[in-house]
């Protein structure tokens, strides 16, 4: 995998259905992660913090994510798996990718299937990790699945798996595609009637490989009460606490839950350190141009509403390009992508599409390595791509030589605009004008 393309998804072969999967990382360490009950290993990178997170384990081992039978990119099946067709798709990705002995992590309702996985194939399990789980779902009851099937696809689920994002519609609309994507209504019902009768507690005293449990204090979809008698009937159980309510495992405080994951699968935490938290992208910003003066001439209630077309107008252009949307700026916005022909058509059809409506832009763009600082980013690469921003011309899309060398052949036309000093970053940089 380059820097800049996600994983390619790939099928494995269980019986005769296939299961999707894709594979992050060449560590010496391979971990298989386990999904819950909503699942897509292409959208999933759509939402803001997954991808991070997997590139932060894959800085120390080969990580593998896969769709269950029946959802996602999976094939689609006659009814809800149970656990041992589960456990044989586990099986089958290992063998796929030729994988002898796995970390397994299990996520929410994925973790009773790990639990099982790990007692009857310790061989093949060098250590288990239990986020977000239960032995037995007492909260699917039969009322909560009424709901959970009646408002599938709208995004309702967010307000339990990520409450903290609830109130963003367009957190929502994002989490409704991704229901949608993951599985039709009718398998979801399948699936959470099968769920609400699992019950691994008998089996779970038989887990003798090292297991870590982890689980936050306030998890709105997932009681804590849950984790812990989870983890109090494995005999090898360590089990963390950590605060918030929201139920994805890349959501929250990651970062302190990416150590305890590092520590306990390699015995040390280094992946901690900035160095792993580093990512190369192209960085976009973008100026609205003589924003002042328009505002002065529009008066405050005109502008705001053009600064709130504008801000929608971004978002849609970003989300088109698969980019992601870091923050508005007041009168522009800072967005990074993983590849950086997305950046600059992005920039290209956002200058087209702001214009329409009275609001011409400037853009700048640079590639490099970035840091990650919760929902932020820093790092030289964001200066510079200010700077290249600065230099612009009204309606302009100006890109550093690194962008114009790295989309060579990719159709976009790039013209020579100078070697300029840039305010703060040392030597000369080589601008070009993008189009297309």
């Amino acid at each position: 995998m380059s820097e800049f393309a996600l994983p390619e998804t790939r099928y494995a072969l269980s019986g005769d259905v296939n299961i999707a999967y894709q594979v992050m990382g060449a560590g010496p360490v391979d971990i298989i992660m386990v999904p819950g009950v909503v699942s897509h290993i292409e959208y999933s990178h759509e939402t803001d913090g997954y991808t991070a997170f997997l590139r932060r384990l894959s800085a120390f081992a080969r990580v593998v994510t896969f769709d269950k039978r029946g959802q996602g990119l999976s094939d689609r099946i006659s009814s809800a798996p149970t656990l041992e067709q589960r456990m044989d798709d586990v099986r089958a990705i290992m063998e796929a990718i030729g994988s002898q002995r796995s970390v397994v992590i299990g996520f929410s309702e994925g973790c009773a299937m790990s639990a099982l996985f790990a007692a009857t194939y310790p061989e093949r399990v060098s250590q288990l990790i239990l986020y977000g789980g239960f032995a037995v779902p007492t909260m699917l009851s039969e009322e909560t699945i009424a709901q959970r099937v009646k408002f599938w696809g709208t995004g309702a689920m967010i307000r339990t798996a990520r409450p903290s994002l609830a109130m963003n519609p367009d957190a929502v609309a994002q989490f409704a595609k991704f229901e949608r994507l993951s599985a039709s209504p009718g398998a979801i019902k399948a699936l959470s009637l099968l769920n609400a009768q699992i019950d691994v507690r008998s089996i779970l005293p038989s887990v003798q490989v090292p297991t870590l449990v982890l689980h936050r204090r306030e998890d709105a979809q997932v009681p804590v009460e849950l984790g812990r008698d989870l983890a109090a009937r494995i005999p090898t159980a360590k089990f963390i606490e950590y605060p918030g309510d929201d139920h994805l495992f890349w959501c929250g405080d990651a970062e302190t839950l990416l150590g305890d994951i590092e520590e306990f699968i390699t015995g040390h935490r280094d992946g901690s350190s900035a160095d792993l938290e580093r990512v190369l992208a192209t960085v976009l910003f973008t100026d609205i141009i003589d924003s002042t003066r328009s505002a002065a001439a529009a008066g405050d209630q005109a502008w705001r509403r053009l600064l709130d077309n504008h801000d929608e107008l971004a978002r849609q252009v970003v989300r088109k390009h698969r980019g992601a949307l870091v923050k508005t700026t007041g009168d522009g916005i800072l967005a990074t992508f993983d590849g950086p022909g997305r950046a600059v058509r992005c920039a290209l059809a956002l200058g087209a599409a702001t214009k329409q409506i009275g609001l011409p832009l400037r853009a700048g763009l640079h590639t490099g390595e970035i840091e990650m600082r919760g929902r932020d980013i820093g790092g030289i690469a964001v200066h510079v791509a200010a700077r290249v921003m600065a230099q612009c011309q009204s309606s302009e899309v100006l890109v550093s030589r690194v962008v114009t060398d790295l989309v060579a052949g990719a159709g976009l036309q790039f013209s020579e605009r100078g070697s300029y000093e840039l305010k703060g970053i040392p030597g000369r940089w080589d601008l070009f004008a993008a189009s297309t």
